[in-house]
């Protein structure tokens, strides 16, 4: 395993993602940096760093699922909006896309949603481009350092845009797909750059935790 700023307490392995090139947390100005030196954006005249998300622009709600499991079954409405996903085909789904990223360079950036400790999830994104991990530290609540080196993640994030998935085999409606388990406290993303999904799934993870675990409304 070859990481650039190692974390305290896990690797990437224990996702199942093998011989990955792994960068942790890194500034803003670096992932910058790396973004503009691969190509993969550029620095517009405001000082802002522009990228193309791609294919996607905006979020695809029909290809939203949750894995409908011992937690959900009876808490979920399910429906067009919450679509359920059944649990063998996430796992046939999940060591494919960890498998594609086995051998890749990632980012990984830990992060919290929910400011008051009494709700605090710690969440860690795992991302093959260095502007999704840009996008979650804007986006999140930030540990201090004495903080990230006991951290130890609630929800995960695995993101890989360049995955595509076979709808046919994985049981996904096209290629693109983000995906919540509750049990395995796991975001799947896939197909898509569009980095509102990554906001998007701990959001609606937190519509579910807060009312279900906390009773308290979000």
């Amino acid at each position: 395993m070859k990481n650039s700023i190692l974390s305290a307490k896990q690797t990437v392995e224990n996702y199942g993602i093998k011989e990955a090139t792994v960068h942790w947390n890194l500034s803003p100005e670096k992932l910058t940096d790396i973004c503009v030196e691969k190509g993969q954006g550029k620095i517009v005249k405001s000082g802002a760093l522009m990228v193309n998300t791609g294919e996607f622009t905006g979020r695809s709600p029909l290809d939203r699922f949750i894995v409908k499991d011992n937690i959900t079954k009876d808490k979920v409405w399910w429906g067009d909006i919450n679509i359920p996903f059944e649990e063998d085909k996430f796992d046939k789904l999940y060591n494919k896309v960890v498998s594609y990223l086995s051998n890749k360079e990632l980012y990984v950036r830990d992060s919290y949603a929910c400011a008051d400790e009494n709700f605090r999830i710690n969440i860690r994104i795992i991302s093959e481009l260095p502007w999704s991990s840009l996008f979650a530290y804007n986006m999140f609540l930030r540990p201090d350092e004495n903080e990230l080196k006991n951290f130890t993640p609630d929800w995960t994030i695995v993101q890989a845009p360049s995955f595509m998935a076979i709808a046919s085999e994985d049981g996904t409606r096209q290629h693109n797909f983000a995906i919540l388990n509750f049990s395995k406290k796991i975001a799947l993303i896939g197909g898509t750059g569009y980095t509102g999904e990554i906001k998007k799934g701990i959001f609606s993870a937190l519509n579910f935790i807060l009312p279900v675990e906390k009773e308290t409304l979000p």
